[in-house]
């Protein structure tokens, strides 16, 4: 993504009187409901004593700790760093933009649910593409760094919840 790819991308949102703000409000709306929606499928389960509790649990948290410590290594700085451009998120956060792990947490949640129900997996989905695209648009991370959290996320579930 350059500068004026951004420009041009963002530029009807940031036109719209209430463009940002609405923005803005997807990004926290989305992200909140796939952190509340998680914990409320682990209670069901735990309450439940499904057997499939543990790997609900465990598939993403061990992944979510792989993916943080590989970001923080790699520590990619963030569009508004190297574009010089200003973002329709604020957001201070210097690097460690790949991978996007709002993206990969959302999708992380949705390889849970597609394990469990794929039917609500296939909304979870609609909801990380949405997520993805919103983030790029507010100009907190690049594609490439939604994309990856994306498919870390696709791997890091399939490999836990189908392979092993």
């Amino acid at each position: 993504m350059t500068k004026e790819q951004y420009a041009r991308w963002s530029a009807p949102i940031a036109r719209h009187p209430n463009g940002p703000r609405i923005l803005k409000g997807v990004n926290t709306l989305l992200t909140r409901l796939c952190y509340v929606c998680y914990p409320l499928l682990l209670l069901a389960l735990a309450l439940r004593r499904d057997g499939r509790f543990w790997r609900a649990l465990l598939v993403p948290a061990v992944s979510f700790v792989l993916v943080s410590l590989f970001r923080r290594c790699l520590n990619a700085p963030r569009p508004y760093q190297v574009l010089d451009i200003q973002p329709l998120i604020h957001k201070d956060t210097r690097g460690k933009s790949f991978p996007s792990r709002h993206v990969f947490s959302v999708f992380m949640i949705d390889m849970v649910w597609w394990y469990l129900c794929p039917p609500v997996g296939a909304v979870f989905f609609l909801a990380g593409v949405v997520l993805a695209a919103v983030r790029v648009l507010g100009g907190v991370h690049f594609p490439r760094d939604v994309i990856a959290g994306a498919l870390f996320a696709a791997a890091a579930g399939w490999a836990g919840f189908w392979l092993v």
